[in-house]
């Protein structure tokens, strides 16, 4: 078997995943360096306009309801929701017969949370005060879990699925409405005043990015194996 002539020589060849690796590792550096310039800089006017723009003489902006239901769509984005509809995500991957891409789930939103975490820790920046909170959250605030999760669970979910679902409206659809879920978490987080904005912008940052990393591993192990009976 001869090889393909018009393909590069190895040597010449791009190596993606180490240049995947190295630009997410580079995007951590970014996060991490950004998540300490907040707790040690003043640059934070931006997030306190914005908190300070959804209160009105100290009180929550909207109708005296839309408190509550803003609780209800930050639920969509708790640890308990999520994980749930991983394992319902999950499931269905596997009767539908494809067991790796369920996998592939489970892995990038433990490993996900894990990070979030971890990068919690290590930048250590205390939750707003600056009005009133409407719920009580006792973990660091940067980057927001509820956004950085949701983009992951909903982004990742939405992107594995697209291989079950070949109609390209109901693709579209899908990714519509992961995208509008991830983007009520994250505001829900700021209306309720447990994070500061710049906290929701780098949790939705490293989400999308996270989903978009394990979306090319599936499509790498598609290339690799071959399509999944």
């Amino acid at each position: 078997m001869h090889p393909d002539p018009e393909a590069p020589p190895t040597s010449r060849r791009l190596p993606w995943p180490v240049l995947a690796a190295s630009g997410f590792a580079l995007f951590l550096l970014a996060l991490l360096w950004f998540g300490h310039e907040l707790v040690e800089g003043d640059g934070a006017a931006v997030d306190r306009a914005i908190m300070l723009a959804m209160r009105a003489d100290g009180h929550p902006i909207g109708p005296a309801w839309l408190p509550s239901a803003v609780r209800d769509v930050t639920a969509l984005g708790s640890t308990t929701v999520l994980s749930f509809l991983v394992l319902v995500g999950a499931i269905f991957l596997w009767l539908a017969g494809r067991l790796r891409t369920a996998l592939l789930l489970v892995g990038a939103t433990a490993l996900g949370s894990l990070t979030v975490e971890t990068i919690k820790a290590l930048v250590s920046r205390s939750r707003p005060d600056l009005v009133g909170r409407l719920m009580e959250e006792t973990s660091k605030s940067f980057p927001s879990g509820h956004a950085a999760l949701s983009a992951i669970v909903y982004l990742t979910l939405a992107t594995l699925l697209f291989p079950v679902l070949p109609d390209r409206r109901i693709r579209a659809f899908v990714l519509a409405v992961a995208l509008l879920l991830t983007l009520s978490v994250g505001i829900s987080r700021v209306y309720l005043g447990v994070h500061w904005p710049s906290d929701v912008a780098a949790g939705w940052a490293f989400g999308g990015v996270w989903a978009m990393l394990w979306w090319r591993i599936e499509l790498a192990l598609l290339d690799r194996r071959g399509p999944q009976p």
